[in-house]
């Protein structure tokens, strides 16, 4: 058996992922989770910013839709529709990404993120297309 995590390091985390604190931390093309610190991702005003929460989502989707892929198929694209539902001012966020659809050439994942209180912060589908086999 696969162990996805593993994978995961094997590849490493995008440039982006690195700089937001991105780290997941259960992995399978069926459902990741992911956590995010609110601290250095926020507004001036000290919420964290509706765009990190997007970028957490998209990680995560892009993640799986890899995973399920294989290494010889790439993503050539992401569509993201997201919800903003409450501000995380502290802590870290996590998300939970569950796959709603896993096919040849697309991917689709149903995103909820929550703050430490369980409260939920953004939810999100992440559409991804990926190239067919050569």
């Amino acid at each position: 058996m696969t162990d996805f995590l593993d994978v995961i390091r094997e590849r490493g985390s995008g440039a982006l992922d690195k700089k937001m604190g991105i780290e997941i931390i259960e992995a399978s093309p069926n459902r990741l989770v992911g956590t995010m610190p609110v601290e250095g991702n926020t507004q001036p005003i000290g919420l964290l910013h509706g765009g990190a929460n997007v970028v957490l989502a998209e990680s995560l989707g892009s993640i799986g839709t890899q995973l399920h892929a294989g290494p010889n198929r790439r993503i050539v694209g992401v569509d993201v529709n997201a919800t903003h539902h409450k501000s995380a001012t502290s802590g870290v966020v996590t998300a939970v990404a569950t796959a709603v659809t896993l096919g040849k050439t697309l991917c689709c994942y149903e995103v909820e993120i929550t703050n430490d209180k369980g409260e939920r912060t953004c939810s999100a589908r992440i559409t991804c297309l990926i190239l067919a086999e050569r």
